[in-house]
């Protein structure tokens, strides 16, 4: 089965000049979710995990079921004021600007093994402010892993001291 025939391309979404990567096919199919969360869990190999983190939102979608399958806890990083409890925030660039992300103070423990999600590695701002907001914790991240990659946007290069692993290039 290959994953990216799931994937479907929408022009000037969500502005003119962007091709959006749609993953809305690949979660209306059970056999496709079902083999993209084998895949992503094989680019771990033999790694213990205790806490996998998805980013708001559609990182969520694939990091509850890593979690289910791995074992692990689930924790959501959320934009600002989403979260209910005490939360630690990271700021981080944007083409024009910043914007901050949010976790919960309690949801990583120093010295446990962490899997950062997300659906697409793009310039790499986000996954790089979780990374911060995760070792702020103390916790040890294993691996970075995303559904797709847009190699062009040279995401990598902000995460270049983390395991980084994708399963579709673009």
């Amino acid at each position: 089965m290959r994953i990216e025939d799931y994937i479907r391309d929408v022009q000037d979404f969500p502005k003119e000049g962007i091709g959006f990567k749609d993953i809305t096919p690949l979660l209306n199919n059970h056999a496709a979710m079902v083999e993209t969360t084998k895949q992503l869990i094989a680019l771990l190999g033999d790694k213990k995990v205790d806490r996998v983190v998805g980013m708001e939102s559609r990182g969520f979608f694939f990091a509850t079921l890593l979690a289910k399958e791995l074992g692990a806890g689930f924790v959501p990083v959320r934009k600002p004021k989403k979260l209910p409890f005490a939360t630690l925030a990271q700021e981080y660039s944007l083409e024009y600007g910043t914007d901050v992300l949010e976790m919960h103070i309690d949801a990583i423990k120093p010295g446990e093994k962490v899997l950062i999600h997300d659906d697409v590695l793009a310039t790499g701002g986000t996954a790089e402010a979780v990374c911060k907001l995760v070792e702020r914790l103390g916790g040890e991240i294993v691996q970075v892993n995303f559904l797709m990659e847009l190699s062009f946007l040279n995401g990598r290069e902000k995460l270049k001291d983390y395991e980084v692993k994708s399963l579709i290039t673009y």
